[in-house]
């Protein structure tokens, strides 16, 4: 049996979604972010860093416990996926993009996001001098990549129905990028108008069954 430990609002959504899609039994152990966004402190009793997704695998009384939810799309699709038959390309953009997802695509968004939300946390009298600065470092090293990293995403789906090349169905890199093509649609970086390639796939995605049943846990 599959044990998934997933908080809301967070990466363990990919991971609901994958097991929809294999068809392999599982069970959601849920948890809720705490009112400052930091998950709760009983996750810290399944994995050292409190993080999640978390999965735990239990087979004749033995167990292992596996976080980061690149390494875990990696496990269950290497032991309960069926292999598709890729090119040389497709094999390359699988793991490009399934390692890209979380090394370059999310660390953006993510400061993008915590940028703003610093500002507002600031003591009342010191907020415009932290908007100010944060703004400031967000319009320098941020908010130029972003569009740099769009385009590249946006081109890649205007020729490809998914992210492997040559794929008929998602493969890794489509479970790891899922996350950060929603934040960027979250945050109105991308929009129906200027990338419509990045947000049909998002709603292709979207009407998925799987994806409709793994998005029953929110």
């Amino acid at each position: 049996m599959i044990v998934v430990h997933h908080l809301n609002k967070s990466r363990s959504q990919r991971i609901l979604w994958l097991l929809e899609e294999l068809g392999v039994p599982y069970e959601v152990k849920k948890y809720q972010r705490m009112p400052n966004h930091q998950a709760p402190s009983s996750l810290l009793e399944i994995h050292p860093l409190g993080k999640s997704p978390v999965i735990e695998v239990r087979s004749e009384g033995e167990s292992i416990v596996l976080a980061e939810s690149c390494a875990i799309i990696m496990y269950l699709l290497q032991n309960y996926g069926k292999r598709q038959t890729l090119s040389a390309e497709g094999v390359l953009d699988d793991l490009y993009y399934t390692y890209y997802a979380e090394s370059t695509l999310r660390p953006l968004i993510v400061v993008r996001q915590r940028l703003s939300r610093f500002a507002n946390r600031a003591p009342w009298f010191l907020r415009p001098v932290f908007r100010y600065v944060l703004g400031a470092y967000r319009e320098m090293y941020v908010d130029p990549e972003l569009p740099k990293n769009s385009d590249m995403i946006e081109k890649h789906l205007s020729r490809n129905p998914w992210f492997a090349r040559g794929s008929d169905g998602p493969t890794a890199a489509d479970y790891a990028m899922i996350f950060g093509l929603e934040g960027l649609q979250e945050e109105k970086a991308i929009t129906p108008e200027t990338h419509p390639a990045m947000t049909g796939y998002i709603e292709k995605v979207h009407a998925r069954p799987a994806y409709q049943s793994s998005s029953a846990f929110e």
